[in-house]
């Protein structure tokens, strides 16, 4: 899992089977299963209604040419973020 932080700094560390994990308030955070099993885990919330503040569904909402400068991307690494929000992404 790595926790995005301000001012382009993240954090990233490895979990195994059983293991806990927090991500603070207001930071982003991207899970990959980097093993060869199906990841299963769950995702729980203190606030009563869940919302989905996707950075894809952001950068796609920017224009292209302020993403591709700020990110050092070429229009074909944008073209390929998928335009709709989506919480899990298959490998």
């Amino acid at each position: 899992m790595t926790l995005f932080h301000n001012k382009a700094a993240a954090r990233t560390a490895d979990f195994n089977a059983g293991d806990v994990g927090y991500v603070p308030r207001t930071l982003g955070h991207y899970i990959e299963n980097t093993g060869d099993d199906d990841l299963v885990f769950l995702e729980m919330f203190r606030a009563p209604i869940y919302q989905d503040l996707s950075l894809n569904n952001g950068l796609t909402h920017i224009p292209p040419d302020i993403v591709k400068q700020h990110l050092d991307i070429s229009s074909q690494t944008l073209e390929a973020i998928p335009m709709r929000s989506v919480a899990i992404l298959p490998a």
